[in-house]
């Protein structure tokens, strides 16, 4: 004889399904927990790796930095998108190099500005939240 409780346990998944998703529809989420405009993941791992390496670097390679610049590469990658983290990391770079004529097209124009702005935003964000 077959028992009516697979029939009831689907039925049942059906009815918590519907339930959810109707409550997500009426119960909006708070601005804090929706999803970031981009991609949260969006980062290429070798770049992680990379700003990982190079805040080591800077800070001795002491292990208990470990946690606080891999932190920090998360916060960044959740306030910029990786396209605008890399435009900013060649403007700093081409900034530094300071050679040629066209170095100056990364110094003082309106989109080196506002891509150092996002950077130094997402850094300072680093700096209240990684500790």
């Amino acid at each position: 004889m077959n028992s009516p409780r697979p029939m009831l346990h689907r039925a049942l998944a059906a009815l918590g399904a519907l339930a959810l998703a109707t409550a997500q529809v009426l119960i909006p989420m708070p601005a804090s927990a929706q999803a970031p405009a981009h991609p949260r993941n969006d980062y290429p791992t070798a770049a992680r790796a990379d700003y990982v390496i190079g805040c080591l670097a800077a800070n001795g390679f002491h292990r208990e930095l470990l946690d606080k610049c891999a932190c920090g590469i998360d916060v960044i990658a959740n306030e910029m998108p990786y396209d605008d983290y890399e435009k900013a990391n060649t403007i700093l770079s081409m900034q530094k190099a300071g050679v040629g004529p066209r170095s100056g097209l990364f110094r003082n124009t309106p989109i080196a500005r506002e891509e150092l702005k996002k950077l130094h935003k997402a850094e300072a964000d680093v700096n209240l939240t990684c500790t």
